[in-house]
């Protein structure tokens, strides 16, 4: 490492989001190497210069280069690990077989492992107890990232130094990452508001109004601190950037692929129809039933996440989910 800045940075995964950060880091002069499965991403990047499937548009810095071989990611001071949730232990596990025992590693997958139902840290405890682990996440499109707008997220790791090293490496004018100590209410957030999202699609998508919305933001947020609260999660990471900012811009924007497939649902297509249109995974719908599980296992109500998970397991229509949802009874505002 050089001056306490990653000397080279890994990224594990060839999406948006692992390109976009791949940009901050390369141009911050640190030489970045991206992992991705698809040939096709791995020729355009090296030969054009650009991820033309996921950013199509962007030119990327000459020192950031792909490769189909995840084992050239050992060579690599840290790594970036923007994998889907769904598909991260199964990565990771290939991850470790190559890399150093004790590489710091960021994880910016968002969501919950639906089979062991435990957030994406603990995933990387259980496959890589040395990895020196951190979490980033927050309020952040991978395209305004790339094109240079003013974006701000929380990177949360036990290891303050690594912290440290992660916000010079991958921080810029437009990119301000702001520290945590707080794993569990970063990881949550991120992986909440996915669903929540998905909720806030739905309003949109049958046309039930902004006040809608604007009513069930609140409501799902609530829903959040509740589950927050029980596993660990402070107050005010919650109230910051990786819990309601993240919810309020993924549940206000069509840019956000979890809310464009909730206005498809809305709108009466199947969940087939909204996975088939070519906006990449969402993960809220892995991460609905995790949630409704951890909400059951903690005996508390999460009605919002509820019925977006019997939506999209088949359990329920739409309209019969949402007008349950409008019949439950008013109590008091409190959590």
């Amino acid at each position: 490492m050089n001056a306490g800045v990653f000397s080279s940075i890994g990224i594990c995964g060839g999406g948006a989001w692992g390109t976009a950060l791949g940009i901050l880091a390369a141009n911050n002069n640190i030489p970045v190497t991206l992992w991705a499965r698809d040939k096709n991403t791995v020729h355009s990047i090296n030969n054009d210069q650009e991820n033309t499937k996921r950013l199509p548009g962007i030119t990327l810095p000459e020192n950031l280069r792909a490769t189909q071989t995840i084992a050239d990611l050992k060579s690599c001071d840290a790594i970036v690990f923007a994998v889907p949730a769904q598909q991260a232990r199964t990565t990771l596990t290939m991850l470790r077989e190559d890399c150093d025992e004790q590489t710091p590693l960021v994880i910016c997958a968002k969501g919950i492992e639906q089979k062991n139902l435990i957030l994406m840290p603990d995933v990387l405890r259980d496959v890589w107890p040395s990895a020196r682990g951190a979490i980033l996440s927050g309020p952040s499109f991978a395209a305004d990232v790339a094109h240079g707008k003013p974006t701000a997220v929380t990177i949360a790791s036990s290891f303050h130094d690594d912290g440290k090293n992660w916000q010079a490496a991958l921080g810029a004018t437009h990119f301000r990452p702001y520290l945590s100590d707080d794993v569990t209410g970063v990881a949550l957030g991120g992986a909440v508001k996915n669903v929540l999202a998905i909720a806030a699609g739905i309003v949109d998508g049958m046309a039930l109004g902004e006040s809608a919305r604007a009513a069930l933001i609140a409501r799902g947020f609530a829903e959040f601190q509740r589950l927050g609260l029980v596993m660990g999660a402070r107050a005010e990471t919650m109230a910051g950037l990786s819990g309601l900012g993240d919810l309020v811009l993924t549940a206000s924007s069509n840019k956000s692929r979890n809310m464009a497939l909730g206005q498809r649902l809305g709108r009466g297509e199947s969940l087939t129809q909204g996975l088939d249109a070519g906006m990449g995974i969402s993960e809220g719908v892995a991460t609905a039933s995790a949630v409704v599980k951890l909400a059951d296992h903690y005996d508390i109500e999460m009605p919002i996440c509820s019925t977006v998970a019997k939506i999209v397991e088949g359990n329920a229509s739409v309209a019969d989910a949402v007008l349950a949802l409008l019949s439950r009874p008013v109590r008091s505002e409190g959590l």
